[in-house]
């Protein structure tokens, strides 16, 4: 082989070790002088071969402290910072840098198939809002756009769709007993209305709207003083049950409780402002009652 190919390696080897020459000799120059160690501006140290800024010392085994500029950093091969700028002194740990986004596997469509197969099952075990419960919503809702109203027929039909909500129940038995009872009684069998009633009420004690519908009927017979109970205990079971407290008012009117009346159909008017023929009847007694009482 000609020699000439082999200067060149020899060439590059040479540049590449100048550096490290360099440094070492200026650290030997300055040993000679009793100096220690080359500072940053190029003075030699007087402190006993203590560097002035320990923490710019690079410290390679087998060979001396080199010194390095302010702010520099060690770089390694591939790119990496191998020492953090003020732990140069000690080997300390690589800086760790900004913080790596954790890495997110796709899933397969079998994987999601299960994930979302997982999710419905735990969303079926979550406790579902029973039947009293959506309808106490529903009535919720009702009542609001009822009060806010703007005239007499849209009132009727949201009127309209609050008692099909009361004439719903949980128990299929009270709900056929009670279609049958409402049948006697538009009939005139009110005997048999009555004791169908009273089946209904025995299943499902709680319902309002039984108690309101019995209610009606013994007002049909006369029996006023069993209606008045009924109504009672509709407005206890549902205080906002507008029907009831108007059977309440002319029960009460009829007797001659006038001030009681009133107060009965100022609560409905509450509820239900769009019932013209019950504000005319309010604004009678209201003149008979407040103004006899001045």
């Amino acid at each position: 082989m000609p020699l000439r190919f082999l200067y060149r390696p020899i060439f590059v080897l040479i540049l590449a070790c100048l550096p490290a020459v360099w440094a070492a000799d200026r650290v030997i120059a300055a040993s000679d002088d009793n100096s220690g160690v080359i500072n940053d501006d190029g003075a030699a140290s007087d402190d006993g071969g203590v560097p002035d800024n320990p923490s710019n010392v690079l410290r390679i085994p087998g060979m001396p402290p080199i010194q390095l500029p302010p702010g520099v950093h060690v770089i390694g091969p591939e790119g990496q910072p191998l020492l953090a700028p003020t732990d140069h002194s000690e080997g300390g740990p690589a800086d760790p840098g900004p913080p790596k986004r954790p890495v997110t596997q796709s899933l397969s469509p079998e994987q999601k198939a299960k994930a979302a197969k997982a999710e419905a099952l735990r969303e079926a075990r979550q406790p579902q809002p029973t039947h009293a419960a959506l309808r106490a919503q529903a009535l919720n809702q009702l009542f609001k756009k009822l009060a806010a109203a703007s005239d007499a027929d849209e009132a009727m039909g949201i009127a309209a769709a609050i008692e099909r909500v009361w004439m719903e129940s949980d128990s299929d038995t009270a709900s056929f007993l009670m279609a049958r009872a409402l049948s006697a009684q538009e009939a005139g069998h009110l005997p048999l209305a009555l004791t169908l009633y009273d089946k209904v009420l025995t299943l499902a004690p709680d319902w309002a709207e039984a108690w309101d519908k019995r209610a009606t009927t013994r007002f049909l017979g006369d029996d006023l003083q069993g209606a008045m109970a009924d109504l009672e205990k509709t407005l206890q079971l549902e205080p906002r049950h507008f029907s009831a407290l108007v059977a309440m008012g002319f029960i009460l009117e009829r007797e001659g409780r006038d001030k009681g009346a009133l107060e009965a159909f100022r609560k409905a008017l509450a509820l239900n402002p769009q019932q013209p023929e019950i504000r005319a009847i309010v604004d009678k007694l209201e003149v008979e009652v407040e103004g006899r009482d001045i």
